[in-house]
């Protein structure tokens, strides 16, 4: 294996761990009581505001294209009626205090307040330096909002980053790929590191029958089985997809340096791993079904 390799995967070991801790906010009822009080009380209204608010009051033709896996009309129900009930700026405010009072609940006090907190903000924000803004519209928008003074928001925020630069880059790819928004859901579940079919359905907006037409359009392309397994070309092509998704997002980490990418990921994995065992996510969010 060459140094480039292990560069490219010590950086997704990384960006996993902070993704989790990161992503402990939308599974939790803090978000849920802060945007009720805003008025915006349907659950999947509840991520597209939060997520596309760094964006400002775009329409659903903007927050379909941005976050990719969603069906539009599921997203034109919610954008930009959402604005309605509140703007971005309230919205975003909002998530603010929602992750503050998350991390609180799920790591407790005294972890928000230790050295080691404030080791891992420093980190992330460091690695935040190289992440660069050309065609990443949900990172973009998200870098030009002011970073936390405290250290748990502030890593908060470099998380929020760093998810959001790998995730416009993995949209380039997949579009490379030839993968629409719903079969690339469908093979990334088949890999068993996916969300279920019942998360799917429940906040993308997909159904079943779209489900299947999914399927039988990749078992057209020899990429799924008849089991709805991947096949030997599917597996390579996700292999693909991830190995060409670190290259596009290897600038953060290489600018950390392995040292700093291994600290931030231990202090990482310690942090998301009492989120887990506190309850973060639901039980049944990843698998195949």
């Amino acid at each position: 294996m060459t140094t480039a390799a292990l560069d490219a995967r010590a950086g997704r070991r990384c960006h996993n761990v902070l993704n989790s801790l990161h992503a402990t906010h939308y599974f939790s009822p803090d978000l849920g009581e802060e945007l009720d009080a805003l008025g915006i009380t349907h659950p999947k209204a509840r991520n597209f505001a939060v997520r596309a608010a760094a964006l400002g009051p775009v329409g659903p033709g903007t927050v379909a294209a941005a976050f990719y896996n969603y069906k539009y009309e599921l997203v034109a129900r919610h954008v930009p009626a959402v604005w309605e009930s509140a703007t971005p700026a309230q919205t975003l405010a909002a998530r603010a205090r929602a992750a503050d009072a998350t991390l609180r609940r799920l790591l407790g006090e005294e972890t928000l307040a230790s050295r080691e907190m404030a080791e891992a903000a420093r980190l992330a924000l460091r690695a935040t330096e190289a992440c660069t803004r050309p065609a990443r519209p949900l990172y973009s928008a998200h870098a030009d909002l002011p970073v936390p003074d405290r250290p748990h928001l502030a890593l908060f925020h470099a998380a929020t980053l760093l998810r959001e630069h790998r995730g416009d880059g993995h949209v380039a790819v997949l579009m490379s790929a030839e993968l629409d928004g719903l079969e690339a859901v469908v093979t990334h579940t088949a890999t068993g590191k996916g969300m279920t079919p019942k998360w799917v359905f429940g906040t993308r907006g997909w159904s079943q029958e779209d489900w299947d037409a999914a399927c039988a359009r990749l078992r057209e392309r020899g990429l799924l089985d008849a089991a709805g397994e991947l096949t030997e070309r599917g597996v390579a092509l996700r292999a693909e997809i991830e190995a060409e998704t670190d290259r596009l997002d290897r600038a953060p980490y290489e600018h950390l340096g392995p040292e700093g990418v291994a600290r931030l990921t231990e202090l990482g994995k310690t942090f998301a791993g009492a989120a887990l065992g506190a309850g973060a996510f639901p039980a049944d969010l990843i698998g195949k079904g």
